[in-house]
This record gives structure tokens, sequence and C-alpha cells, in this order.
């Protein structure tokens, strides 16, 4: 009975060591690292317009703003107020 198994076991141990994980394993951290990126870089992108369009849109609120104390103090008349306004959201859009 011990002839039957020394076959069996001498093929078992022969194929026992392992060779380290072989000249692919950076490929792995390779792809971890540019899927960091590209969510740092994904949010980043759409942070920074978020970011800017609410400045923009507060830039043109604050204009807003000053336009009507203008013309609420008398500085400005209704045609004037009506025009610059006009421009400032001409320009807010675009």
């Amino acid at each position: 009975m011990h002839s039957l198994l020394a076959p069996a076991t001498t093929a078992i141990a022969a194929h026992d060591h392992w060779n380290g994980p072989g000249p692919w394993w950076p490929i792995f951290p390779i792809l971890w690292l540019l899927f960091v990126i590209a969510v740092f870089t994904t949010f980043g992108f759409f942070g920074r317009r978020r970011f800017g369009r609410m400045h923009a849109l507060a830039g043109q609120r604050a204009g807003e703003s000053r336009l009507a104390e203008r013309y609420a103090a008398g500085e400005i008349d209704e045609q004037e107020y009506e025009r610059r306004l006009a421009t400032l959201k001409r320009l807010g859009a675009s």
C-alpha cells in the first residue's frame, strides 16, 4: 500500500512550492492607482465647475443688489437701472 501512495506523494511534493507572483504583479496596484486618480479628478473637475457657477451667481447677485441700492438711493434713474440690470443678466447668462 505504501508503494501505491509514493508516486502521488512525490507528485504533490514536487508542486508544493510557489515561484512568486510573476512579472505581472504591478498591474493591480497600477490599476488601483489609476482608479483613485480618476475618482479624484472627476470629483475635482465637477466640484470646481459647481464652485465656479456658484461663485459667478453670487457675483451676479451682488451686482444686482448694488444696482438696486443705487436705484433706491436715487443715484440712477429707472431707465439706467433697467439697462444695467439687463446687461448684468445678459453677462451672467453667458
